[in-house]
């Protein structure tokens, strides 16, 4: 036989069910702390694939026997351009995200 505890008198009580406020304002917390996770996510797979593409370049050229100081200097310029490209696709599927929602929120009214 299971019964319910009866919470301490200095306790506050709070029935979830009857108080949705408190219900949306957990669903907010956490969605805000997803967004903030799935954004870290994106930038260390954009620091990933600039190391990646950095290297395989150095790599390759050294494998080529191209001259040391010029293989560098183009796996920093690919490495460069790899960041920027990266940093400008969080931003701009970011952007399409937040017009999209204003959009729909558009919509329903």
């Amino acid at each position: 036989m299971t019964h319910k505890p009866a919470p301490h008198p200095d306790q506050l009580a709070l029935d979830w069910e009857k108080d949705p406020a408190i219900e949306a304002m957990i669903e907010a917390r956490i969605a805000s702390r997803a967004e903030a996770a799935a954004f870290q996510w994106r930038l260390r797979l954009v620091g990933i694939e600039t190391c990646m593409m950095a290297s395989l370049v150095v790599a390759a050229g050294l494998a080529l026997d191209q001259p040391p100081l010029q293989t560098i200097r183009t796996g920093l310029i690919v490495a460069g351009a790899c960041f920027a490209s990266g940093m400008l696709l969080i931003g701009l599927s970011g952007a399409c995200g937040i017009l999209l929602t204003r959009l729909s929120r558009w919509r329903r009214k």
